[in-house]
C-alpha cells in the first residue's frame, strides 16, 4: 500500500496556481497532479476552523473548532487558542490509520497538541509569544520521541523575535525522512504565506517570493523522498486552507454597540456590562448577548443589526441567529448571530475609540493589510492537488467542498471514513 504526504500552505489562493506552473518544483508537480482549482473553505474560514475540517471531513458544528481563539460565553477576547487534540470532537483521517496500524507523523498542524500519533510537533507556541522558553508548551503536547531527538538541534528556530515554525518545520521534515521509515500519513503545514499576505496584502512581490520559498521546501520534500526511494509509491498532496482578501477599513463594530447603549464602559475605559458584543473573525464577526435567552433583546438586537445593511459604512450582506447559521453555514457554538459585509473591510473588537473606524496592523490576522474569516463570496478561495499512483494525471474540477479532502486522502491510504459531512473526490482517483 502506498503512502500519503500532505504540503499544507496557508493562505494559498486558487490564483496562485498559475504562478506555480512557471515554479521549479510546483510546475513540473503540476504537470502530472489533478486537482480541484477552488476548494470553499469551512465557514468561518480561520485557519484552525479550516484546518479541523481539512482532515476530520466536517464542518465546525461538528468538529467544534469555531474560531482559532477559544469562544467562551462573558464577553472575552484574551482567551487562549484552541490548542489540544482534544478540542476536535470527531476523529481525523490520523486517527482512522492509527487504527489500521499505520504511522502517523503531523508537522505544525492546529489544534493537534498530545495527538496519539506516531510523531507530532503541534502548531502550539501562541501566536504572539517570542521568548526563548516555547518547550514550555510542547511539554505533554508534542511526542517525546521528537523532543528527544530534534528539539535541542532545531528548537532554536522557536525562540526570540525572529522566530520561524516554517524553519522548525521544514528541519523536522527533513531529518525525519531520513532518519525513520517513511510516515504512511505525514502531514506538513507551512505558515509564512499567510503571514506575508496579512502584512502586505493578498499579491505583492514580497507574497511572491514566499511563495517561490515554498516551492523550495516542496522541492526538498520531493528530492527525500526520491532519495529514500519512495516518491513513485506516495501519493503528494499540495492544500491550502483559506484565501485571503485585500482590506480597506476596519470597523470596530462594538463602538457603535457601545454608543446604541449595548456596551457601557467604567471609568477604567474596562468593559462595565454589556446586552451584545462582537467577536471578529476577520470578514466577518460572531455577535454574543450577554442573556442569549432574553428574547425580548434578542430581537432588538436582531433588529438594530439588521438595520446596519443600510448603513452605508458598514453594509451589512447578512445577519443570522445561531440556528440560521447551522443551517447555512453548519457553524454552532457559544454565539447568537454572525454577519459579514458587502464592503472591503475587516472587523476590530475595540470598543474604547471615538470612531468605529481603526487602522490595520500589518500582519494582524483580523486587521491586517489583508484577511480571510468570512464566507467564500468574499475572499479567494483556496485550491487542492495530488499527484502519485493513486492519482488520474490531468483530470482538473472546478470547485469542492473543503469536507471532500479528508475522504479523498483516507481512500488514497486505501480505507473509508465513516459519518464524515464530506464525499470522495472520485474523479481525481485513478481507477
Amino acid at each position: 500500500m502506498g503512502k500519503v504526504l500532505v504540503f499544507c500552505i496557508d493562505a494559498l489562493c486558487s490564483s496562485d496556481l498559475e504562478q506555480m506552473r512557471s515554479m521549479p518544483h510546483f510546475g513540473p508537480f503540476m504537470a502530472r497532479a489533478a486537482g480541484v482549482r477552488e476548494i470553499e473553505p469551512v465557514w468561518p474560514a480561520l485557519t484552525y476552523c479550516c484546518h479541523a475540517s481539512i482532515i476530520t471531513g466536517c464542518y465546525v458544528d461538528r468538529h467544534g473548532i469555531v474560531h482559532n481563539e477559544q469562544l467562551r460565553r462573558g464577553g472575552h477576547w484574551d482567551l487562549p487558542w484552541y490548542n489540544r487534540k482534544a478540542d476536535v470532537k470527531v476523529p481525523t483521517l490520523l486517527d482512522y490509520a492509527r487504527e489500521r496500524g499505520m504511522s502517523t507523523c503531523s508537522l505544525a498542524w492546529p489544534v493537534s497538541g498530545g495527538a496519539d500519533y506516531t510523531m507530532n510537533l503541534p502548531m502550539i507556541v501562541p501566536y504572539d509569544y517570542y521568548g526563548w522558553e516555547p518547550e514550555q508548551w510542547l511539554k505533554d503536547t508534542a511526542t517525546q520521541n521528537l523532543m528527544d531527538r530534534y528539539f535541542y538541534k532545531h528548537g532554536r528556530y522557536l525562540k526570540g523575535r525572529d522566530r520561524s515554525l516554517d524553519l522548525l518545520t521544514m528541519a523536522l521534515a527533513l531529518d525525519i525522512l531520513e532518519d525513520f521509515d517513511q510516515p504512511d500519513v505525514m502531514l506538513v503545514k507551512m505558515c509564512d504565506l499567510d503571514g506575508s499576505r496579512h502584512r502586505y496584502g493578498v499579491h505583492h512581490e514580497m507574497v511572491t517570493e514566499q511563495l517561490r520559498k515554498h516551492d523550495e521546501e516542496f522541492g526538498a520534500l520531493l528530492e527525500a523522498l526520491r532519495r529514500k526511494g519512495t516518491l513513485d509509491d506516495t501519493d503528494v498532496v499540495i492544500l491550502g486552507d483559506h484565501g485571503q482578501t485585500d482590506i480597506r477599513d476596519v470597523i470596530h463594530l462594538n463602538v457603535l454597540l457601545r454608543q446604541a447603549g449595548f456596551i457601557r464602559v467604567g471609568p477604567d475605559g474596562k468593559l462595565e456590562s454589556f446586552e451584545a458584543v462582537i467577536h471578529s473573525t476577520g470578514l466577518a464577526a460572531y455577535v454574543e448577548l450577554a442573556h442569549p435567552g432574553d428574547r425580548a433583546m434578542h430581537e432588538r438586537v436582531r433588529s438594530w443589526l439588521e438595520a446596519l445593511k443600510d448603513d452605508p459604512r458598514v453594509r451589512l450582506s447578512y445577519v443570522l441567529d445561531r440556528d440560521e447559521a447551522k443551517e447555512r453555514f453548519h457553524v454552532d457554538g457559544p454565539f447568537d448571530f454572525v454577519i459579514e459585509s458587502d464592503l472591503p473591510i475587516s472587523f476590530g473588537e475595540r470598543y474604547d475609540l471615538d470612531t468605529i473606524y481603526g487602522s490595520k496592523v500589518p500582519g494582524n490576522y483580523k486587521i491586517g493589510a489583508a484577511t480571510h474569516g468570512g464566507g467564500p463570496q468574499r475572499q479567494e478561495l483556496t485550491t487542492f492537488l495530488a499527484a502519485g499512483p493513486d492519482i488520474r494525471p490531468g483530470v482538473w474540477l472546478d470547485r469542492r467542498p473543503m469536507v471532500d479532502e479528508a475522504p479523498t486522502m483516507a481512500r488514497m491510504l486505501g480505507f473509508t471514513m465513516p459519518d464524515t459531512d464530506g464525499q470522495i473526490i472520485r474523479e481525481v482517483l485513478a481507477p
